[in-house]
């Protein structure tokens, strides 16, 4: 018996190594597969062609490792920022939380809150009021709070602003200072010279790391961050730009995407700042900043981005080297983000048209709190969420997109 366990020992673990070794195996063909030359470089180069040698660097997709520990560091940083600076600016600047009515505990209505709707309508109004032997005011003001309660409040919004404007504009003038000196910068075409055999920089290496492992903190974060009506955008933006970035990492792609991360974060240090200043309500401040920031999201999104960028990385490539994957998928990706681009626009542009006709009432963008009767004060029969509020450009919310 002590022998026939044995065999069955011997054969169970040989049966597991040989699902060790076919796992495996498999890994090692994907890997095969994926790292496969044809799929990064031109039909005439392989890996081996861009050693380092002579002086020149490379990147190489290893260097991407550091960017996890990187975005921990920015997340540490940013927690501190947030409460030993952006806090207390906060406080100067007279920005306090609203007092918020707590609702009543109702099983009924929590429950249908959570499972069906947050914005029942009459008819589903009409069923709760016999359930809970409520009036149907009653019903709406409850589900009003209790939807105001989820909202993030304005000092958690000011914030994460005043977190990614200092980012931005750091960064904006890393960017420049990194791309002022360089022939690509002025003459885009020039990003293709000597290509893929082009050294890798100190500045670029810094540029992109940096870049890329703030964005990572963004995904990492954006679970708990404000919540917008474009979240899934968000989520889209920040995943193909972590894309775009890693894979022109990789192909060494990387004279175009320094001037991608340039081109986005120039809007965005506007975006941010009008944010600022609405939550501080520097409302005249804030209109300004917002249709200068409008007007540069414009230019350098919708203009310069497709046009020369994007013109740049279509028309150009095929005059050196045969198309392969790397220059359709890199194409592709740039594309993505100029329809994120396009549908940002649109609400921009919408904010824009009410700030001009003095009609924009909300945020197109931003989760707005509702209005709220004081119970002490406000009738039962007079509705106030009938009152139209009358605002200019970014009093609403102050919001156009995160990119």
């Amino acid at each position: 018996m002590l022998k026939g366990m044995s065999r069955y020992t011997i054969g169970l673990s040989y049966s597991k190594g040989q699902n060790i070794s076919y796992k495996m195996l498999v890994i090692g063909t994907l890997g095969e597969w994926f790292w496969w030359d044809r799929l990064w470089l031109p039909g005439n180069l392989t890996w081996a062609d861009l050693k380092d040698e002579d002086g020149l660097v490379y990147a190489r997709p290893s260097h991407l490792y550091i960017t996890l520990p990187y975005a921990l560091i920015f997340l540490m940083v940013r927690y501190l920022f947030e409460r030993l600076i952006a806090t207390p600016l906060a406080a100067s600047l007279g920005i306090t939380e609203k007092t918020r009515h707590r609702v009543e505990h109702n099983t009924v209505l929590e429950q249908h809150f959570r499972t069906k709707s947050k914005n029942p309508g009459q008819a589903d109004i009409d069923g709760l009021c016999k359930k809970c032997g409520w009036s149907s005011r009653q019903v709406e003001r409850w589900f009003r709070r209790r939807r105001n309660q989820d909202r993030p409040g304005v000092l958690k919004k000011f914030r994460e602003a005043s977190w990614r404007m200092i980012f931005y504009l750091l960064a904006f003038i890393g960017g420049i200072i990194a791309l002022y000196d360089k022939p690509w910068f002025y003459n885009v075409p020039e990003v293709w010279s000597d290509y893929p055999k082009q050294s890798m920089l100190d500045s670029q290496y810094w540029y992109y790391t940096v870049e890329m492992s703030f964005y990572l903190s963004l995904v990492l974060r954006i679970t708990f961050d404000v919540k917008r009506k474009d979240f899934k955008e968000q989520i889209i933006h920040h995943w193909a730009t972590l894309t775009l970035l890693a894979f022109s990492w990789c192909g060494n792609y990387i004279r175009v995407g320094t001037l991608v991360l340039l081109i986005h974060d120039s809007s965005d240090i506007l975006l941010e700042s009008a944010k600022i200043f609405n939550y501080a309500k520097w409302f005249k401040t804030c209109n300004g900043i917002f249709v200068v920031f409008a007007a540069v999201f414009i230019v350098t999104r919708l203009i310069i981005f497709p046009f020369w960028i994007i013109h740049c990385t279509w028309v150009y490539p095929p005059l050196y080297y045969p198309p392969f994957f790397g220059y359709y998928f890199f194409n592709f990706m740039l594309i993505v983000l100029l329809m994120l681009h396009i549908f940002w626009a649109y609400l921009i542009l919408r904010m824009v048209k009410m700030f001009l006709f003095g009609s924009l009432t909300k945020d197109e963008r931003s989760d707005n709190e509702e209005d709220e009767e004081d119970d002490g004060e406000t009738s039962m029969t007079e509705d106030n969420d009938e009152h139209v509020k009358v605002t200019n450009g970014c009093r609403g919310g102050g919001r156009a997109n995160h990119h």
